[in-house]
């Protein structure tokens, strides 16, 4: 359960806020944060940031979005075709076409 609602917090969200919506650890929204995957602003002492909730939601959607195109591609006729690798054509295993 979201225990982070848009009522209990203002415009911006802790790192923790933002751990315990997506269901990560802490740790791992700050390595979002150093690789910026996940827009945030360093506020006060160093290593204090702050993410907008709009920001996270986008975040969240843009993940929504990565993961529907992932699965559109895996589902094309493009991802049985032969591929290559090291120079040999390498065939899917398992399909009809055996």
């Amino acid at each position: 359960m979201d225990t982070v609602s848009s009522d209990s917090v203002g415009r911006f969200l802790t790192v923790a806020d933002a751990a315990d919506i997506l269901n990560i650890s802490t740790a791992e929204v700050t390595e979002l944060i150093r690789t910026a995957e996940l827009p945030a602003i360093s506020i006060g002492a160093p290593g204090r940031w702050r993410i907008e909730r709009p920001v996270l939601e986008a975040y969240i959607a843009a993940k929504y979005e990565e993961a529907r195109r992932m699965s559109l591609w895996q589902e094309s006729d493009i991802a049985s075709l032969p591929e290559i690798a090291r120079g040999m054509i390498i065939k899917p295993t398992g399909g009809d076409d055996d």
